[in-house]
């Protein structure tokens, strides 16, 4: 496929009206919402209700980043290391994390939802008979190559997708997320995972206690704080960064 074949989608905003209208669209459960982050200083985030299930995130590229990311993605190796056990792993449903390889370009955002949303205990709120629950069902047994063509062939993802994209402060076209990757952090199996369809993999960034969510200190050393202090170490400056939290809804 050429990149002037490959289907595209309009990039969405990441902000919770966007990311709750996706989200009821592919059927998680409404006892679920989505936050604004507006700090990540420990005393300014108690009007998030816990636990925090999963982070959406959205960054600019800078090089520090991308120094890093190119060569944990070298040091990823094998692809059959992705799914724990590979293909027999897959087909038990013994992975820890279900991961998509990102093949329709600047659906980033969804990619991202649909990574948080049927993993970890996230996925207790799945509607039955949801999109979301057939997407994540016939996942579980697919080697990557056939996950990533599944999804990206799947028309209830796509109509979700759609349905959004002109929501929000802007329409945003290609040009404006130019640089900008969205990434997913979830706490699955006493493990925080970041999660990007652009990478080589699922990310495991380490342990998390029992009473530790995706927006506990360590969680956000571990992740988030971890790319700003690769940005800071290395000079640069360019600190934006735009999260939403998936919490209970009050």
């Amino acid at each position: 496929m050429t990149e002037t074949e490959k289907k595209y989608f309009k990039m969405l905003e990441n902000n919770p009206e966007v990311m709750v209208a996706l989200a009821r669209k592919l059927g998680l459960s409404d006892d679920l919402t989505f936050y604004d982050v507006y700090s990540l200083d420990e005393a300014d985030l108690s009007y998030i209700p816990r636990p925090v299930y999963a982070l959406i995130v959205i960054i600019p590229m800078t090089p520090a980043w991308k120094k890093d990311r190119d060569a944990e993605d070298e040091a990823l190796g094998d692809p059959a290391k992705y799914y724990h056990g590979g293909a027999a792993a897959s087909q038990k449903g013994d992975e820890p994390i279900i991961w998509f390889e990102q093949t329709i370009g600047d659906a980033c955002g969804s990619y991202a939802f649909l990574h948080c949303a049927i993993n970890g205990d996230a996925k207790k709120f799945i509607q039955p008979g949801s999109a979301l629950e057939k997407l994540r069902h016939d996942a579980i047994p697919l080697a990557k190559a056939e996950r990533a063509k599944m999804l990206y062939d799947n028309e209830a993802f796509e109509e979700a997708h759609r349905s959004v994209e002109v929501m929000g402060d802007t329409a945003a076209e290609r040009t404006d997320h130019l640089g900008q990757h969205f990434i997913g952090y979830v706490k699955a199996n006493s493990h925080l995972w970041e999660l990007e369809g652009c990478r080589q993999g699922p990310l495991d960034r380490g342990v998390l206690d029992e009473n530790e969510d995706v927006l506990s200190q360590k969680a956000l050393d571990l992740g988030l704080k971890r790319v700003v202090k690769l940005e800071l170490a290395s000079g640069g400056q360019d600190l934006r960064f735009s999260c939403v939290a998936l919490a209970p809804k009050t």
